[in-house]
């Protein structure tokens, strides 16, 4: 890995972040894609001097995804988004950009591509975000049979969606709403388990060309979800059930919001178990077994949505 370049598009991410500290950290070169520069600012210290670059890029022009990707050794798309806004479509962004970026990559000679998918992409899918993370890997797969391909189920660490989200609704509301009941089951996966699978399928050459779907060490209901919520923040709004059907009108309502709370697409999402398949590959195929727990993880930042903060210490059953 050392003096390798690799260029990781969505590289100041939520994810793409803990990737580009790893790569970093084993001596490789950093060439971070992204649309705003002045936003990965940050990333700089996470390297030595010079080793992380930022480069302006954006996936709906080809000309500055072919300047991105220019003699690099490795290429990582972890471009994704959750709510869709103006020009930035999940289909321009998960599907027509996988695939720009993945071309673009062919025509400079790339040898190894990681994409960011996630668990659930299904072309058959209601959900928009499902099918066109599903229509991206096949893009992918079209033009890099040999591609490494992660799906990993909900994402969790500091700066998560997820907990993050439900943290704030729970300071802010008296409820929290138990969407469809509440019985939708996930495997939440830590961000830095995530990195290291994608580290490891770079560094072993005979990981590469599979698609690994990734999740934590437990299942949980969306109820049991929202119950660690309740106790990690020290707060105790109700669990309301909410039908689908009535959430699915809330969301589209809230969808037009700058930053909304939830979407009808995220509704239709949570009618559909987000945990690895039987018989998946997953992390033991990577060689790594031991994974990071929800409980003893998210209240180390958490806290922020606490009456005391750290002062008010979390109990686990």
């Amino acid at each position: 890995m050392r003096d390798k370049l690799v260029t990781v598009f969505g590289g100041a991410g939520f994810l793409g972040r803990y990737l580009v500290q790893r790569l970093a950290h084993e001596g490789a070169r950093v060439r971070v894609a992204i649309r705003r520069p002045d936003e990965g600012l940050f990333l700089k210290p996470l390297g030595a001097v010079g080793q992380i670059d930022l480069v302006q890029t954006n996936i709906r022009y080809p000309r500055s995804i072919a300047h991105a990707v220019q003699s690099a050794d490795i290429v990582v798309n972890y471009v994704g988004i959750l709510n869709p806004s103006g020009a930035q479509s999940f289909e321009a962004v998960h599907a027509r950009g996988a695939h720009a970026v993945a071309e673009a990559a062919r025509a400079a000679g790339v040898r190894t591509f990681v994409h960011m998918s996630a668990l659930g992409a299904d072309p058959d899918s209601e959900s928009r975000y499902a099918r066109t993370k599903a229509v991206g890997e096949q893009a992918v797969r079209e033009v890099y049979p040999e591609a490494t391909i992660f799906r990993p189920s909900v994402v969790f660490g500091p700066e998560d969606d997820f907990f993050n989200r439900f943290g704030w609704m729970a300071r802010t509301f008296p409820f929290l709403p138990l969407i469809g009941g509440g019985e939708t089951r996930f495997q939440p996966v830590y961000v830095g388990d995530v990195a290291d699978a994608v580290m490891a399928a770079i560094a072993d050459p005979s990981l590469r060309g599979e698609t690994y779907s990734l999740g934590g060490p437990r299942v949980y209901t969306f109820r049991e979800l929202m119950e660690i919520v309740r106790e990690v923040t020290a707060r105790h709004p109700v669990l309301l059930p909410l039908p689908f059907g009535l959430a699915s009108m809330i969301g589209t309502f809230a969808g037009l919001l700058p930053k909304p709370p939830i979407t009808a697409d995220q509704v239709t999402l949570l009618k559909t178990d987000n945990v690895v398949p039987e018989g998946a590959k997953g992390f033991e195929a990577l060689g790594m077994a031991a994974l990071t727990p929800v409980e003893g993880t998210v209240e180390s930042y958490m806290y922020r949505y606490r009456r005391g903060g750290r002062k008010v210490a979390p109990r686990f059953s």
